[in-house]
């Protein structure tokens, strides 16, 4: 094997290599994630919902949306964004509406209780990110390769979705 064949190869086991790594980091942070909302929630007593629940008020926010368009942003599956959807509504954090239009559709918005667990979350993220920063551990120039790339990631994997066959 000639030496450039074996440099290529060496490259294309390393980025490998790296590509495995940040996959399972992606996966790590966003367990890690939940499990910091989690604790955030226990701290200030707020236990009859989950993390994936408060993420799921954080990020509806003030819209009105149907669990289609949460599905359709990519953010949740779909059984999974019903049974959260369904139990936000039961424990008093969410309001639902059958669509005028297509009545098979239900529209929900947050109460004022899941606007305070909405702000609750956004108040976490804006402790993190000014800690973050404050701390030299990410700056805005580092958050912003970071999300250029995983956009590109998110892109190429999208593609590959829609043209695999």
């Amino acid at each position: 094997m000639s030496i450039e064949m074996q440099m290529s190869l060496a490259s294309r086991q390393g980025f490998m290599s790296g590509y495995l790594e940040a996959l399972a980091l992606v996966e790590r942070l966003h367990r890690l994630l939940l499990d910091v909302i989690k604790d955030e929630f226990e701290r200030i007593g707020i236990l009859e919902i989950n993390s994936v629940q408060g993420l799921l008020l954080f990020n509806i926010g003030d819209n009105e949306v149907t669990a289609g368009e949460l599905k359709s942003r990519g953010y949740y599956q779909g059984s999974n964004v019903s049974y959260n959807l369904k139990k936000l509504v039961d424990t008093g954090y969410m309001h639902h509406q059958r669509c005028e239009i297509d009545r098979r559709a239900v529209r929900v918005r947050l109460t004022q209780r899941g606007r305070e667990v909405r702000d609750v979350v956004a108040a976490l993220f804006v402790r993190h990110a000014e800690g973050l920063e404050q701390k030299g551990v990410m700056t805005a120039a580092g958050v912003e390769n970071i999300t250029t790339s995983l956009k590109r990631v998110e892109r190429y994997w999208t593609d590959q979705i829609r043209y695999i066959y």
